[in-house]
Formats: structure tokens, C-alpha cells, sequence
């Protein structure tokens, strides 16, 4: 098949690729920016309209659910419209959101602005996914790592705000609207379409180099997607969403109401969990190339259980906000990692069903866009059972005590280490050059 651009810049040029990864790198900047002003401003919310934790978690569910029907919505219009559009339009819908829900002027609003937030989550975390993926088939190398911790960054740059203006009122929050109204004008990679003629054979790939990629007629005869191990990997998601939403919705709210923090220092629940999880991913690169993917997630796994049972026991809110700070580190990896595996998977089964390419050397082809987009947008469901779980599980069964639903988040993070060798399927590879990265080395 061979795929020719709609609209925008030439993006096989390594200048406009650059571009792109700099446009993707600020929308997961954008997202992590607004999810972290909000769930840093929850204790505040809860006292404003009167919430307790179990209404709390209701709402949360109801976010949930719905970003997963935004996800939904993506996998069926970008085949039409591409990510680029829809990640404009998720990024826009922040903008409107943001200041509804901090000068809602009553509750129902409030409970209506967390609704139409949920689809824009699952818009964007879609869409910046399906970018980042496709970029580092591009480029052959891992992308994704860093492109999450970029995400990080956001989350942290908003952590630090919080604690800054946690002595103000709730409106300040409005500015934080800013950052995604600018970002979603960002060069994204275009849509890309079928070519309805030509000659098939050669489409020109990331950074000014071409690669061969299969006739409409081979390519038509890509086989089913592999669920089994994509299935295994999001598993491996699952559990580390348990664990991300319950430090980030819950740690504050832990620290405020089980630990006695000052008001204006229970953002320090998620401060130094980003903080540890920024630099992990943005040397992931490097750490999955040097040490390999397996044994990353097994130390991660044992280290974040251990981490958990220091946040649940913690006699003082310092003692959790060290425990919150190992856990960032400890499985930082395992999201980034998780999307990375699903995108080869996908890409790989598709060259071995097209052109007869290997499961242990990597697409002889160029990624088919489409069907690597369908995959992320539906592996990213995976993302919502563990919010799901994360979010409100641990607010459920931690009603009487926060301290409980940790402990459920420490046993559970344990299942990493039989997933981890899902996650080292299939290979990167530079167009037209051999593997540069073998996730498979070192378990």
C-alpha cells in the first residue's frame, strides 16, 4: 500500500518531522498540564460542593466511562479525518472546560463540565498516542518514553503551580485554560490517504529516507490483528493506570484527610511522584536500549510494591510523599512501553500478513497508519479500566481508610512481573536499515 499526504508540509523532510515531535511533545505537555491542575484542586472541590469520597468516585467513574467513549469516537473518525483533527478538537474542548469547572456557579454545572472534561481526555490521550506512535516508527527508535515524560513535565509544572496559588481562590485556575488553547494549533503529523494510483513499491518515510511498503492488493491481505498479546500487554496497563490515578486522585486527598498536611501542601503528593517519573522516562530511551524492557518492569514491579506499603503505613505525610516519589520512579516506564508494544505488534503482524516479514525482526514495511491508529485508539480502553479501577476502587474500598486502597494498589502492581516479557515483542528499525533497537535484549 502506498500513502501519500493530505494537506500540510512534507513530512518526510527531517525538519518537518522535527517539527511534529515537537508539536506531540507539547500536546502530552498539554494534557498532563490540565490533569494535574485539576486533581491537585480535588480536596478543594470536595469542600467546596460539600462531596464526600464515595460521590467523589462516582464522578470519577463517570469520567472514566466517558473518556473511554471519547477513545471510541477517535478509532472511527480519524480513519476519516486523521489524529491531528481530533486532537485540535480535544485539546479545544479543554479550553472550554477548564473554566467551567472552576467558575461553575453551582454544582450541576461542576458535574457537567467533569463529563464533557472525560470525553476530551479520551480524545486526547487517544490522539497524542497514535501520534507518538507513528513517529517512532518513523524515526526507528523509542519515542514514546520521552513523549510521556513530556506529559510529566505538564503534570509537574501544574503540581508546582498549585502549590504556589493554593492560597488563592479557585477561579486562578481559569488561566489554566491557556495551555491548550495554544498548543492545539501545533504542526501535527497530517492525515495521510491511500494513493489511488501509482506505481506501489516505495513511500517516503521519517527523515528525508524512503522505504518499501507493499501493493493496495498485498496489503489489502493483512490478517487479523494479534489481540492475545495486545490483550497481555494492557494488562500490564491496567495495573499501572491502579496505581498512576490513585496517587494522583487520591495521594492529596490521603495526605489532607488521613495525614494531616496543611492545605496548601497536599499537591506534594503528586509533585515528587512526577518529578521521579519526568526523569525515568525522559532517559527511557537510553535505559530500554542499554538494560532491555523485561528487566526494567520486573525491578520496577518489586521497587513500586514497595513504595505502595510505605504510602498505606506511612505514620506522617512526609513519610508518604517519600513513598509517592519511589513509586513515580519505579514504574514510570510501564504506560510509554505498554503503547510502544501494541504499535509494533500491530505494525509487525500487518508486514508478516502482507509481505511475509518477521516477528522477531521488526516491519519489513511502513506501519499501515490506519490500522495502528485502530489498535491505540482501542488499547487505550486499557488506560480507562485501570483509572477505573484506580480511581474508584481505591476510593471505595478505602472509605473508611485511604490507607486500604493502597495496599490493594501494592498487591496488585505485583502482576507486572509475569506480564513484562508481553511487552518485548517485535523490533524498531530505522527505514531501509537494520534494527536499532531490540526491546527483547536483557530479560
Amino acid at each position: 500500500m502506498s500513502i501519500i499526504q493530505t494537506g500540510g508540509s512534507d513530512v518526510a523532510g527531517g525538519s518537518s518531522l522535527t517539527g511534529a515531535r515537537v508539536a506531540v511533545a507539547a500536546a502530552f505537555f498539554a494534557q498532563g498540564f490540565v490533569f494535574i491542575s485539576l486533581t491537585t484542586r480535588l480536596p478543594r472541590f470536595l469542600e467546596r460542593w460539600g462531596l464526600d469520597e464515595v460521590t467523589l468516585s462516582l464522578l470519577l467513574l463517570m469520567m472514566v466511562l466517558l473518556a473511554g467513549v471519547g477513545s471510541l469516537v477517535t478509532e472511527h473518525v480519524v480513519r476519516h479525518s486523521g489524529s491531528a483533527l481530533m486532537l485540535r478538537l480535544g485539546l479545544l474542548l479543554m479550553v472550554v472546560v477548564v473554566p467551567a469547572l472552576t467558575l461553575a456557579p453551582a454544582v450541576g454545572v461542576f458535574v457537567g463540565a467533569i463529563a464533557v472534561y472525560g470525553l476530551a481526555l479520551g480524545l486526547v490521550d487517544a490522539t497524542t498516542n497514535m501520534q507518538a506512535v507513528d513517529l517512532e516508527h518513523r524515526y526507528g527508535r523509542p519515542i514514546l518514553p520521552s513523549a510521556h515524560g513530556y506529559w510529566t513535565t505538564g503534570g509537574i509544572s501544574a503540581a508546582v503551580i498549585a502549590l504556589a496559588t493554593g492560597h488563592l481562590s479557585l477561579t486562578v485556575g481559569v488561566f489554566v485554560a491557556v495551555v491548550p488553547l495554544v498548543i492545539a494549533f501545533a504542526p501535527y503529523l497530517p492525515r495521510v490517504a491511500r494513493e489511488p494510483q501509482g506505481t506501489p513499491g516505495m513511500s517516503y518515510g521519517g527523515a528525508g529516507l524512503t522505504r518499501p511498503v507493499a501493493s493496495p492488493v498485498v496489503a489489502a491481505a493483512a490478517g487479523p490483528i494479534p489481540w492475545r498479546p495486545i490483550w497481555l500487554v494492557g494488562s500490564g496497563l491496567v495495573v499501572f493506570y491502579m496505581a498512576d490515578t490513585a496517587a494522583a486522585a487520591w495521594g492529596p486527598v490521603l495526605l489532607a484527610l488521613d495525614l494531616g498536611a496543611p492545605g496548601n501542601l497536599v499537591a506534594l503528593a503528586t509533585l515528587p511522584y512526577l518529578v521521579a517519573s519526568m526523569v525515568v522516562r525522559l532517559a527511557g530511551g537510553l535505559l530500554v536500549t542499554r538494560f532491555g524492557v523485561v528487566p526494567l518492569l520486573r525491578i520496577g514491579a518489586v521497587v513500586a510494591f514497595g513504595a505502595l506499603a510505605l504510602v498505606a503505613l506511612a505514620p506522617s505525610w512526609p513519610v508518604a510523599v517519600a513513598g509517592f516519589a519511589v513509586l513515580g520512579a519505579s514504574i514510570a516506564l510501564v504506560a510509554p512501553l505498554s503503547f510502544s508494544a501494541a504499535g509494533r505488534i500491530a505494525a509487525v503482524s500487518a508486514a508478516d500478513s502482507a509481505i511475509g516479514g518477521s516477528a522477531t525482526g521488526g516491519p519489513a514495511t511502513e506501519p499501515d497508519r490506519a490500522r495502528t491508529d485502530a489498535v491505540i485508539a482501542r488499547f487505550n480502553q486499557f488506560n480507562y479500566v485501570g483509572a477505573l479501577l484506580g480511581a474508584v476502587l481505591t476510593g471505595l474500598v478505602g472509605a473508611f481508610s485511604l490507607r486500604i486502597g493502597f495496599i490493594l494498589s501494592a498487591v496488585l502492581v505485583l502482576a507486572l512481573i509475569p506480564l513484562a516479557p508481553a511487552f518485548a515483542r517485535g523490533t524498531l528499525r530505522r527505514p531501509g536499515s537494520e534494527p536499532v533497537t531490540d526491546p527483547v535484549a536483557g530479560h
